[in-house]
């Protein structure tokens, strides 16, 4: 069963609205309900499974920011500081390390991939319950609702090996990058205002960046779910898609907040991770103040 993780639709469209509409949104409370449901706590293994062709450079990106959740060794405001708050969800800490990566270079499937296509790639390394397969697919590949309503989704399946959780993010570089990564493009509805900068140099990566950050998060509070989010659970809003748009404080619709600016690149970011990286995270639900909470 996979749950969709929406940037378009009503989550993109209230990033782009009125301030003064989106105001009466924000007074709503905001309330992720626990649904008694398994969590995924603990030693994770994280396996990639890269589909298409990406450089050495663009794996390490995605490969540095997920050895940055738990690493202690970055300044603050650091990537694992912003993990940190997956702590305050019922059962402790999520520890979230690299397993197997994949290469598929070759294109085995085709440039035209169903959701049926994203769990037999995912099903490349085995699945447990204290592992994530993780799929990415290079720029070139259409996926199966792709920039219309998705930029990537998250869900749970059961084989041979047994029960166990996957995640798919798209590099929209060449299709969407102005609905799967702002803010360093300008977005396709709303006030066009400059896109920033991206931190590691490359829009599509960085993008992939904040949406997998968003799906890890919503995976480990929702695996199956029966974990946190509110609404139906056929479209739900989990730890990170519930704060679609904000990334540092004083963000309202089309303005992502005041977040860090490198000095000598000029390019924004809002957390710094292993080998010098620094990454642009969403604002993630805290559940002690039933609030989004931005790292800067």
């Amino acid at each position: 069963m996979a749950f969709n993780y929406y940037f378009t639709t009503l989550a993109f469209l209230l990033c782009f609205l009125a301030p003064s509409f989106a105001a009466l949104v924000q007074e709503q409370p905001l309330v992720l309900k626990y649904h008694n449901g398994i969590l995924l706590k603990g030693n994770i293994t994280v396996n990639l499974i890269w589909y298409g062709q990406f450089t050495p450079i663009q794996r390490s990106i995605i490969v540095d920011f997920i050895n940055s959740l738990n690493s202690k060794g970055a300044p603050l405001p650091s990537t694992s500081s912003w993990w940190k708050t997956t702590e305050k969800y019922r059962g402790g800490s999520s520890s979230l390390s690299v397993g197997h990566q994949i290469l598929h270079e070759e294109y085995t499937l085709g440039k035209i991939l169903k959701s049926q296509h994203l769990i037999a790639l995912a099903s490349k390394t085995h699945f447990t319950v204290s592992s994530i397969n993780v799929v990415l697919t290079a720029k070139d590949v259409v996926v199966d609702g792709f920039c219309m309503s998705k930029c990537g989704t998250h869900g749970s399946t059961k084989s041979g090996s047994g029960r166990g959780t996957y995640i798919w993010v798209g590099n929209s570089d060449l299709q969407c990058p102005g609905q799967c990564a702002w803010p360093f493009h300008q977005p396709i509805y709303g006030p066009q205002t400059p896109p920033l900068i991206a931190p590691n140099g490359d829009v599509g990566v960085d993008g992939m960046v904040i949406n997998l950050a968003t799906l890890l998060a919503n995976t480990v509070t929702n695996p199956f779910n029966s974990g946190y989010f509110q609404g139906p659970p056929t479209a739900p809003l989990e730890a990170v898609s519930a704060c679609t748009g904000q990334f540092g404080s004083g963000s309202y619709p089309g303005y992502p907040g005041r977040v860090l600016v490198d000095k000598v690149t000029g390019a924004s970011f809002n957390a710094y991770g292993v080998n010098g990286r620094k990454y642009m995270l969403p604002a993630m639900w805290d559940p002690q103040s039933s609030a989004c909470k931005t790292l800067v």
